[in-house]
């Protein structure tokens, strides 16, 4: 039953068009991440100093993005249609930028970043909708974020969260590249943006059924039906943008410090 209320409450949003407010808040978000990597250009790149960016100001400004472009992610996943399509898009654009900073920009090299991820766990939701929809959703839901928080800091060789390490993994984890995508980084890995599966699938779920709790409650429009002009327009185009937007950033910091 729940699961044809969700089909059917897709099949009413592709009617009445997309939510504003979603977009807008892709929008804000996406510009705070090209300011942000305008930053890391200029800081990595240029040398250039900025008070507070390589402190915990910077960590929490590169948190904030990253957290909600995820979760935002997964909260939209059920509104879309086409998932496997669209999956592929992201995770083949996730392939291009590795493919293409390895072939230019080998020192800051993007293996497994933030699109290969989404698109990831775009095509993984695929398989494993119905069967998560069974589950409660506030249990879905908090479990969800719970097991977030635990697998938060498996990229260092812990389970826990940023300072508190409750549990040392075992170091066989930490084999290849598998298990690198996976969540477990072989030895001498380098990537200048990577998010592998664990923990950030969990987040991506946590998104999911944030979505299905807001629609229960009958609270989409409400919600989401503001927009802010021209941050709307902007995150309607989110994947375009942000695959051109680190090579233009690139290109204007270059002429503007390097002629």
């Amino acid at each position: 039953m729940q699961v044809q209320k969700i089909q059917q409450y897709k099949v009413q949003r592709q009617k009445a068009g997309r939510l504003a407010g979603l977009d807008t808040i892709r929008g804000i978000t996406l510009l705070s991440m090209m300011l942000y990597h305008t930053c890391w250009d200029l800081v990595f790149l240029f040398g250039k100093k900025i008070p507070g960016y390589s402190g915990l100001g910077g960590y929490v400004w590169q948190q904030s993005i990253c957290w909600t472009f995820i979760l935002l992610a997964g909260f939209c996943w059920s509104l879309g249609h086409h998932h496997l399509k669209r999956g592929l898009i992201v995770f083949g654009s996730g392939i291009l930028i590795t493919f293409v900073t390895l072939l230019a920009m080998p020192e800051s090299r993007v293996i497994f970043g933030v699109l290969t991820l989404i698109g990831s766990c775009m095509l993984l939701l695929i398989p494993m909708e119905k069967l998560l929809l069974k589950l409660r959703t506030e249990i879905g839901l908090v479990g969800s974020f719970l097991l977030f928080l635990l697998f938060r800091n498996v990229n260092t060789g812990y389970l826990g969260f940023e300072n508190w390490n409750i549990l040392k993994l075992p170091d066989g984890f930490y084999e290849n590249l598998f298990t690198t995508y996976l969540g477990f980084p072989q030895k001498g890995f380098f990537s200048a943006d990577y998010f592998s599966l664990l923990p950030w699938f969990f987040l991506f779920l946590t998104g999911f059924y944030l979505y299905q709790l807001v629609q229960k409650n009958h609270m989409m429009e409400k919600l989401f039906s503001w927009r802010v002009p021209g941050f709307d327009v902007i995150g309607r185009h989110s994947l375009l943008i942000y695959l051109l937007h680190q090579p233009a950033v690139f290109g204007i910091s270059w002429m503007l410090f390097q002629i």
